[in-house]
């Protein structure tokens, strides 16, 4: 995109802020903060103020968390200049950074931001969704982190880091009550020495659906929730130079459906529309099909991760990390967005990981350096299983039989009549399915070096590179018939060929050269400039699917070219009395940029779209004038998209990424002060807003979501030193409507489908820690 704005017009409209934070766990008993920059960050793979790393990064603690009243992932991109996640469910979470999303479901594709557990890449969509209780901090790491975090970091990383079992004995309880009969109940429980320590930490959420379904065949509204999270953690320190932590965790979802609203087939309730109810029906051979009889997710994650980091000599360290996670997931529902019979959808996604690395460390006042080694292998399909009525499909789709409506406009599905018209009466209904399946084998081998030389204590080089070999092996299968009142059609959905009984296979291997590069220059000891060049990767495509050669099913093979972009960044951090913030200014130039395009048979494929480019600012702001009040706020901005005048893709030129703002801000204070007698009274209200964002590429109006502004706010007393706490809190407290996801499958029918996003949500919630 021709950048419309200089950097200098960019600085000119900035303002130097920056994020507060906090050291404890707010699920923790109560120890005092630290002062806001002092905040100890891993970014670098090493312990440091987040003030003095020199890229741009934001972290929020536990205690920051749920003062915000952040209670899940998607929450977090309220309060992080550059960041939006857009979760459509658990099982398709899309991250966003810097306006660049990563949200594929596909096993032969990718992700461009390195979503990490306890220092594990998990950031495979259909697994990477993780609840956020009892967690020690996050960290939003922006722009290519190739050399710190792997080829998947292409635009950034997202770091969770659980809290980790200590020396003592603390528990603490959390439940609480809201509307839409919404439950919490979460805790921990830690008990240890020096040497040995446990913990067990869990949370429990069930919530009714907010989108009444007016199907009788569902036993759920759409959008419930039912989500359980385990984790056990044990960390052994034998002596002080080694330190061992096992954590397992488990998370389950049982949700209800995602509510897919056509605002083009009415209910009986009255037109669609996507504030209002739905009737969303299913298949009636859904069990069979599909794999559940019921809209929803069926979700199970299973994690195991083994750290140690040994201090063998002195400023020597050797860590290995180790990870394993599985994943099962399945997913019902509804694409077309009505109560026909007409577009039924299944997904079933599982798979595994593993991965290990080894990095031996050196500091000294002079130089800091590390190397090491990674191997990353994940093995997933996605299989995604149709259901239709034959007579529905044509009708609804192509209008086969003239004034016969696929819906009527008192929500009746009178295209259930075409079957018996088409056919003379001789059948009603003639039920169809079909099935596709993409799998995915893809292994990493790496090595990498970074170092940083400190000629003097003012100044700062580091220099770094991973070296990268990749297989990436991609399959597919299609069980396609014919459809009985098309026989000359080779599928009812069109395009969808059959494999013959074949699962097609195609192999191949990559190598990657990723370098960064920065300078850091200490002003005083508070306040910091910095500036960095870094090269990040999002790996080629082996997409495989099926054509049709002489009448006969064969491969189809293409080839997407890697993603390769080079970031140019420079900031300023730091404190001066009670005032501390960060600004940042960045230039990200993309070639061979892939976009996800829904195909007329409702596969998603990806595709080059040629050079692509973001100028982008951020800036956060924290002022503390007294103990008892903290004001923040933070700012974004994004001119960014695919080129103008772009000859190699012209149908994407001058785009704006999806689900991309130009703007995105957010405001607020956190009050917290004594009032005398172990008791203290607390609140944090904010405001965040939102520019308008594009669904999809091409960009569409009609599949786009204005400006929004959300109130929130969390408040509540603490009594008896801190022992026990109340708090009420309200998301969305204007009740705001807005959508969450336009277009959808639906969209490659001819009949997007609309998802609204939270109606406003307020309870209470009672803690206490002992």
């Amino acid at each position: 995109m021709t950048n419309r704005i200089s950097f200098a017009a960019l600085l000119a409209t900035a303002s130097l802020i920056a994020m507060p934070a906090f050291a404890q766990s707010a699920i923790e008993d109560g120890a005092a903060a630290r002062d806001d920059n002092d905040i100890v960050v891993t970014a670098q793979k090493i312990e440091q103020r987040a003030v003095d790393v020199p890229i741009t990064i934001s972290a929020l603690t536990g205690e920051r968390m749920a003062e915000l009243g952040v209670s899940d992932l998607d929450e977090l991109s309220n309060y992080i200049p550059g960041l939006n996640i857009q979760e459509q469910s658990a099982n398709n979470p899309g991250i966003v950074i810097r306006g660049i999303t990563s949200d594929s479901g596909s096993a032969q594709q990718g992700p461009r931001v390195t979503l990490y557990y306890n220092g594990v890449d998990i950031a495979r969509s259909r697994g990477s969704y993780q609840a956020v209780y009892d967690l020690e901090r996050v960290e939003v790491i922006k722009g290519p982190q190739a050399t710190l975090f792997g080829t998947a970091s292409a635009v950034g990383a997202i770091s969770m880091t659980s809290a980790r079992p200590r020396e003592g004995y603390s528990a603490a309880l959390t439940g609480g009550y809201g509307n839409y009969n919404t439950t919490l109940l979460s805790g921990y429980v830690n008990a240890g020495t020096d040497v040995i320590a446990g913990r067990l930490a869990f949370e429990w959420k069930t919530r009714d659906g907010f989108v009444e379904n007016l199907s009788p065949n569902q036993h759920k509204d759409l959008y419930a929730q039912d989500q359980l999270g385990i984790r056990a953690s044990v960390r052994y320190t034998p002596i002080d130079a080694l330190t061992v932590d096992l954590i397992g965790t488990y998370d389950r979802q049982r949700n209800g459906g995602t509510p897919f609203i056509s605002r083009a087939l009415p209910t009986q309730a009255g037109p669609g529309n996507p504030f209002g109810k739905a009737n969303l029906g299913g298949s009636p051979y859904s069990q069979q099909v599909l794999g559940k009889d019921q809209l929803g997710l069926y979700r199970d994650v299973y994690d195991i991760n083994l750290t140690a980091s040994w201090e063998f000599a002195p400023d020597f360290t050797f860590t290995t990390v180790n990870g394993y996670r599985n994943f099962d997931s399945l997913e019902i529902f509804d694409a077309d967005g009505s109560a026909a019979w007409y577009l039924e959808f299944g997904e079933y996604s599982k798979g595994w990981q593993a991965s290990h690395e080894g990095r031996f460390a050196y500091a000294s006042d002079t130089l800091r350096a590390s190397a090491g080694w990674n191997f990353f292998v994940e093995d997933n399909f996605q299989n995604v299983p149709f259901s239709s009525e034959e007579g529905t499909f044509l009708q609804c789709a192509a209008r086969v039989i003239p004034g016969l409506p696929c819906i009527d406009a008192n929500g009746v599905v009178r295209a259930a009549q075409a079957t018996s018209i088409l056919t003379g009466g001789a059948a009603t209904a003639i039920p169809y399915s079909s099935e596709f399946e993409n799998q995915g084998r893809n292994a990493s081998y790496s090595v990498f070096a970074d170092a940083t030389w400190i000629p003097t204590p003012a100044l700062e080089l580091t220099a770094g590179v991973r070296l990268l070999l990749e297989d990436r092996k991609s399959g597919y299968f299609a069980r396609v018939p014919r459809p009985v009142l098309n026989p000359t059609a080779t599928s009812l959905i069109p395009g969808q060929i059959d494999t013959g009984g074949q699962t097609f296979e195609a192999e191949e291997n990559y190598s990657a050269v990723l370098p960064r590069f920065n300078i850091l220059y200490r002003l005083s000891d508070a306040v910091n400039v910095f500036a960095t060049v870094s090269k990040g990767r999002r790996s080629p495509v082996v997409q495989l699917n099926a054509r049709l050669a002489s009448g006969a099913p064969v491969a189809n093979l293409q080839l997407v070219p890697e993603e390769v972009v080079w970031n140019y960044e420079a900031g300023l951090k730091g404190s001066v009395g009670p005032v501390s913030g960060s600004l940042g200014v960045y230039y990200q130039k993309y070639d061979g940029f892939q976009v996800s395009v829904v195909q007329p048979n409702g596969t998603s494929l990806a595709q080059s779209a040629g050079a692509a480019s973001n100028l982008g600012v951020e800036a956060e702001l924290s002022v503390r004038p007294t103990k008892w009040l903290n004001v923040f706020g933070n700012i974004g901005y994004i001119d960014g998209g695919i080129d103008k005048n772009n000859s190699f893709a012209p149908a994407f030129s001058g785009a704006r990424f999806r689900l991309q703002p130009e703007w995105q801000a957010a405001a607020g204070f956190t009050f917290d002060a004594p009032l005398g007698g172990g008791t203290r009274v607390f609140a944090t209200p904010s405001v965040t807003y939102r520019s308008r964002i594009f669904f999809e590429v091409p960009n569409n109006m009609a599949i786009s979501q204005g400006p929004v502004t959300l109130v929130n706010a969390r408040a509540g007393v603490s009594f008896m030193e801190e022992q026990f706490e109340v708090a009420a809190y309200v998301r969305n407290a204007t009740n705001e409507r807005y959508l969450l996801d336009a277009g959808n499958t639906g969209g490659g029918f001819g009949i997007p489908t609309f998802i609204p996003a939270e109606p406003r949500f307020y309870g209470v919630q009672f803690t206490a820690r002992f």
